[in-house]
């Protein structure tokens, strides 16, 4: 049979799966990732979204590059006690930021577009919680002018990340959330898990399909490259599973749906988009390669093996040889670092659903 000349010929061995995946196998994976961008050697990233988002904090952390901290906690603070009150978790004490929808709702208020004051306040004993951050302290706040001054500070800080970073990094966690009825906020948690009293005629289950998350994410983007025009935005997806599902599926179902309408839309936003990229954390973890080896025996929480082979590929296919453009750097504390980020648990809001499980 004579050779036809068709555009598979000439394609690397990375696109074809005998060659790419199953004769090098997971260890010998390689090319899984570039980013589409020469970054400043300097770069600083904003880190954002769900519980596997910091991993990526602490990665950047511990190699010395420019995570960007836009609301440290105060001098002297003992690092246990910051870590307590979610300070060093993400780039503004945002807490977990589950849903594309839940971050429209924070770049709105911390761009001004909204009253961030608006949002509710959820009395408890005698204090307040934040329903923006249900959990992002051990106690309520003492006051309701006190979980304001927080909360608006943290918008703040908010702000300063977007107009401060050269890539704002989002982990997309969950297409299931609640909502007011009324007003529409989005809540984190499900009112009356982590904080709050549950309301069935106020409070409403959303579970978001591709078209409301790909328009919330790309209204999200806009409004930041408002503030910042340069700004680049890397998604991922998280791997981690549902903790619980109010979709009335069965849990294996309705993770591999969200999970799915999440990638669909992080690849759809980096293919139309030069300045969006996705970056495969989730396929290293969940997909055929892995054949499980990542999970711990909960089947639900990341080994340490497989977040080191995220990280490995992370950096793999990043790009800093671009010159540096935000002058020296702070003396490099990475051995420091490394033995804080090792010792400190994710802070996963969405795991104090499993206290509801009867089963």
């Amino acid at each position: 049979m004579t050779d036809r000349s068709n555009p598979y010929r000439d394609l690397p061995p990375t696109a074809f799966w005998r060659t790419g995946v199953a004769e090098p196998g997971l260890w010998g994976l390689t090319g899984l990732w570039r980013s589409k961008w020469v970054l400043p050697a300097d770069a600083r990233f904003a880190t954002y979204g769900s519980c596997f988002a910091q991993h990526i904090s602490r990665a950047l952390q511990s190699r010395g590059l420019g995570w960007l901290n836009a609301e440290p906690a105060p001098g002297r603070t003992p690092p246990a006690l910051a870590e307590a009150y979610n300070y060093g978790v993400f780039s503004a004490r945002t807490g977990n930021i589950y849903t594309a929808a839940q971050l429209l709702a924070l770049v709105r208020m911390a761009l001004g577009h909204d009253d961030p004051d608006a949002a509710e306040l959820w009395p408890e004993g005698a204090g307040w919680r934040d329903s923006l951050r249900p959990a992002i302290e051990p106690a309520p706040f003492a006051s309701r002018d006190e979980a304001l001054r927080s909360r608006r500070s943290t918008l703040r800080a908010f702000r300063r990340s977007i107009a401060g970073a050269d890539v704002f990094v989002f982990t997309l966690g969950l297409t299931e959330g609640w909502c007011n009825a009324v007003t529409g906020q989005p809540y984190p948690m499900c009112p009356g898990t982590a904080a709050g009293v549950f309301d069935p005629a106020l409070h409403l289950f959303e579970n978001h399909r591709h078209a409301r998350v790909l328009a919330d994410l790309t209204a999200a983007i806009a409004l930041m490259r408002a503030e910042n025009p340069g700004l680049r935005v890397l998604l991922t997806v998280s791997p981690v599973p549902l903790t619980a599902t109010a979709s009335g599926r069965h849990v294996l179902a309705a993770t591999t749906w969200s999970k799915s309408v999440l990638r669909a839309v992080a690849g759809d936003l980096a293919a139309d988009d030069p300045g969006t990229d996705y970056f495969p954390s989730y396929e290293i973890i969940a997909a055929a390669p892995a054949r499980g080896a990542f999970w711990e025996p909960n089947l639900r929480s990341v080994a340490r093996a497989g977040v080191e082979t995220v990280m490995t590929h992370f950096f793999a296919g990043l790009d800093l040889t671009g010159p540096a453009v935000h002058g020296a750097a702070p003396p490099d504390r990475q051995a420091q670092i490394e033995a804080e980020m090792a010792a400190a648990e994710l802070v996963c809001e969405e795991m104090t659903l499993e206290r509801f499980n009867a089963g």
